[in-house]
């Protein structure tokens, strides 16, 4: 392990900038978490090759940890984690706008970080980078508010105050209403990975844009329902837990997927 990304984890609990990331720490090491649970024996081989026998939790929140890297090598990467789309689009409008995005983004990442994991060409830094990100993007991806709005970044302008505190939209949905519930990241995964049959194998289904639309329409019902000045509290954890723990959920289920695939 290079001496940079031991300083990055090392001081990870230090530098957790909540406006700017999916899920924070806990949520992102919970869809990490539910997905090793997933994985098939031969993905876990071929990651063991890539990460050493350290799970996927260890490194689901690298990304956002090299956002404190003072050389500045991964300043570009800070436009990978998210999409800002206009609300409220019919599903068609919504794929034809995220597709047109320009730059790179979630959605264009998200499936470069796949097409580097699966060249087994690459340098084995380049892949083990692809794989850090992977596992990161996915999380973000479930996090409703980085497939939010351009007029206020994703909720980041909208001020609100939870239990008196004041904060903003993107944030709460980040840490605060995870960290409401006061488990461990092991805790959490094993809490809500109780999906039946039939929800793993329709989640497993589901296309990449349609991910992208299901957290888009999720993020509208968030916005709906948290006008500016919104004093948030135990009503507003009754009203989008199972929403929180469903996304988690997903992710981890959704991540583990994509793996199996590219390493099948």
């Amino acid at each position: 392990m290079d001496k940079k990304l031991k300083l990055c984890l090392a001081f990870a609990g230090i530098f957790i900038y909540y406006n700017s990331f999916g899920w924070g720490v806990t949520g992102h090491r919970v869809v990490a978490e539910i997905a090793q649970h997933h994985l098939t024996p031969k993905t876990k081989t071929e990651l063991k090759k890539l990460i050493g026998k350290g799970d996927l939790a260890l490194w689901a929140n690298w990304p956002d940890f090299i956002k404190s890297d003072t050389t500045h090598q991964w300043d570009s990467a800070s436009k990978w984690h998210y999409v800002d789309i206009a609300g409220n689009l019919p599903k068609d409008s919504f794929i034809t706008a995220l597709k047109n995005l320009p730059g790179k983004n979630l959605y264009t990442q998200i499936q470069e970080m796949i097409k580097e994991l699966k060249n087994k060409s690459l340098p084995l830094k380049q892949r083990q980078i692809a794989l850090r990100f992977l596992i990161h993007f996915i999380g973000d991806l479930h996090q409703p508010l980085h497939v939010g709005r351009p007029e206020d970044e994703g909720g980041n302008k909208i001020t609100v105050y939870w239990f008196d505190r004041k904060t903003n939209l993107h944030s709460v949905w980040d840490g605060s209403l995870i960290d409401f519930q006061q488990y461990s990241y092991t805790e959490y995964a094993n809490q809500v990975d109780i999906a039946s049959a039939a929800e793993d194998n329709k989640w497993k289904k589901t296309s990449l844009e349609d991910c992208f639309y299901e957290s888009h329409t999720l993020a509208d019902k968030i916005y709906s329902l948290t006008p500016v000045e919104s004093k948030l509290s135990y009503k507003y954890n009754y009203i989008f837990k199972t929403d929180l723990d469903n996304q988690l959920l997903k992710g981890g289920i959704r991540l583990a997927q994509i793996l199996n695939k590219i390493f099948e």
